[in-house]
């Protein structure tokens, strides 16, 4: 939980802290380059490339409530998918990414076409000695806004029950 409050407050200072910059072509290109392979690495079931190019401290959230997942975890959860050479495979349909020059760290969102139809992707990458490396990644399923209402009440029920089980959790 530490991690993640601080990757916020980290990801919150960047933001605020002056305006982003366009960036130069080749470190643009760098960073979406990272993000294909990424992408293609699960497509393609490598569970070795996939994983190298997450930081050791890695999160990822998934589409389901529960998945907020440590690298270790994640890896866990994915392995029998991977094993099985089904992944997931997830291609952008568009992609926006931003940096500060005075920082390791970059950040994006993106579309993506996926099996489970248009999600939305969005994260935090760090520059490290072996280069551009996912630290941070949330997916989300994309819901136009003229079907929330059907799509919050076929979730209700399953709401609820998780909203009290975590409220139970923190007192």
């Amino acid at each position: 939980m530490k991690k993640i409050l601080f990757l916020i407050f980290v990801f919150t200072q960047i933001l605020c802290s002056s305006q982003t910059t366009s960036l130069p072509k080749d470190l643009h290109s760098k960073i979406d380059n990272t993000l294909e392979i990424w992408h293609k690495a699960a497509a393609d079931a490598d569970f070795d490339k996939y994983f190298d190019l997450m930081t050791e401290d890695a999160i990822f959230i998934g589409t389901d409530p529960t998945e907020n997942w440590a690298l270790t975890a994640f890896k866990s959860f994915s392995k029998p998918y991977f094993d099985q050479g089904k992944a997931w495979s997830f291609t952008k349909l568009e992609r926006n990414i931003f940096t500060q020059p005075t920082t390791n760290l970059a950040w994006f969102d993106e579309l993506l076409n996926t099996q489970m139809g248009i999600c939305r992707g969005s994260g935090v990458l760090e520059k490290t000695a072996g280069g551009w490396k996912i630290k941070h990644y949330v997916l989300s399923i994309a819901i136009p806004n003229e079907n929330v209402k059907e799509i919050t009440t076929l979730k209700e029920a399953f709401d609820q029950n998780l909203i009290k089980k975590l409220q139970n959790k923190t007192h």
